[in-house]
């Protein structure tokens, strides 16, 4: 599975969890940091934490796994670090705080990601 698969994955558990505002960027051109990030809203503290463990279960199911995981515990911004993938998501008042889209977005670099209507019944 490449970089891509792995952020369209991590992307669709979200929505299939109900995460709001999902947004896939490719920043390979702007920092050495990672290829991808993406970018999710949580509506509470148990539901961050819950999207944080649904995509680390759905990417382990494909033996792809976490380097590391910052934030689970506080559940205000769970950070999932994939090496090429980053997965941020936020709770709804730190994500409008941090706003890492307007640090990331070119207009340009956002991936379209074709969400399954199954997917999202299934949360």
């Amino acid at each position: 599975m490449d970089q891509r698969e792995i952020a369209v994955r991590a992307a669709k558990a979200l929505d299939a969890k109900r995460a709001k505002d999902i947004v896939v960027l490719k920043v390979d051109e702007m920092t050495v940091i990672t290829d991808y990030m993406v970018i999710a809203t949580g509506r509470s503290v148990p539901q961050v934490k819950a999207l944080c463990e649904h995509v680390e279960e759905e990417l382990a199911k494909d033996d792809v796994f976490a380097r590391r995981r910052e934030g689970m515990s506080e559940g205000r911004w769970c950070v999932l670090d994939y090496g090429d993938v980053m997965v941020h998501v936020f709770h709804e008042q730190d994500r409008e705080y941090y706003q890492l889209e307007r640090l990331w977005a070119d207009g340009t670099n956002e991936i379209e990601v074709e969400y399954d209507a199954a997917d999202a019944t299934e949360a």
